[in-house]
This record gives C-alpha cells, sequence and structure tokens, in this order.
C-alpha cells in the first residue's frame, strides 16, 4: 500500500482500532460511514500493508497484581564498550531475545540502547542483569531507572491525512 492510497476513512479506522481492536466491522463501518463489506476489505488491506501490526489485549498490571504480585518495571540505559555494527546488532539480538525485555530501542546521542523491563522482582532483575549485562564483555555501563507509579501508558500513534 502506498502513501497516496490511505484516505481519510482508513485514518479513522486507523484511529478506532488503535482504541478498541475488538470493536466489531459492523461498528466501525457505522463509524466511518462505508458498507460492512467495505470497512472488512478496508481492514484487511491495512494489515496486509503492514500498517496493523497485530492486535493484542492491553492489560491492566495493578488489577493483575492482586493475582500475581506488583511485579518490577525498569527502564535500562546501556552503553556499549565497542559501538560497530556487529557488536550492536550483537547485544540487540540479545536483549530482544529476554522475554522480560519488553521494548528495546537504539539511541542516540547518549547511551547506545534503552530497554524497558519487567520482572517479577529484584531477584528476578538481579538474573538477567547478569545474563544480559555482566555476561557481556562490551557492556560499558548500565543504569537502571526501577518504576515506583506508572502515570501514563499509551499505544496510540498520533495519524494526520497527508
Amino acid at each position: 500500500m502506498e502513501q497516496n492510497f490511505i484516505d481519510a476513512v482508513d485514518l479513522r479506522l486507523l484511529a478506532l482500532l488503535q482504541e478498541d481492536a475488538s470493536r466489531s466491522n459492523q461498528w466501525l463501518a457505522a463509524q466511518v460511514g462505508v458498507s460492512a463489506p467495505t470497512c472488512l476489505r478496508r481492514v484487511r488491506r491495512l494489515h496486509e500493508a503492514g500498517l496493523i501490526e497485530r492486535q493484542v489485549a492491553i492489560l491492566q498490571p495493578d488489577r493483575l497484581a492482586a493475582f500475581q504480585g506488583h511485579g518490577l518495571a525498569c527502564i535500562v540505559e546501556v552503553s556499549l564498550d565497542r559501538q560497530g555494527a556487529e557488536q550492536i546488532d550483537a547485544f540487540e539480538a540479545r536483549a530482544v531475545a529476554e522475554p522480560a525485555v519488553r521494548q528495546c530501542w537504539r539511541v542516540a546521542p547518549g547511551p547506545d540502547f534503552m530497554l524497558v523491563v519487567h520482572t517479577r522482582d529484584m531477584p528476578g532483575y538481579l538474573a538477567l542483569s547478569q545474563r544480559l549485562f555482566t555476561a557481556d564483555a562490551n557492556v560499558r555501563n548500565v543504569k537502571a531507572f526501577f518504576s515506583t507509579k506508572r502515570a501514563k501508558f499509551d499505544t496510540k500513534l498520533p495519524l494526520t491525512l497527508v
């Protein structure tokens, strides 16, 4: 799908799906003013074009904590000693393979990576830290910031018609 083929109806569908992807096709069609079959075709086209990466359930951590404990969330800055493409790619591959690493961002300037990490508790973080940071001789510096409160969390991207 080229950018020229995204129109206001597509953008409205994407916005509605970002808010709640569980809505019925009929409901979506009514909101954007097209027929249900047209709506279904458009949503399928948006999936096929890769604009919709996946549909997931977003869990509420405070409510889940009643069943599993609060867990530990942190943001971790990682600086590497050598920043050659091979070394950066190798650390990235190891980081994204870790289930506790929920997000992995290459950043500049400053540290080489920012990781969003969720573990069950501090011993879980320590084990991750030893596997991912201590065992890697190329990791020069790690700075972890532990969450005390999640003030905002949103997955929606801003959408504008170009």
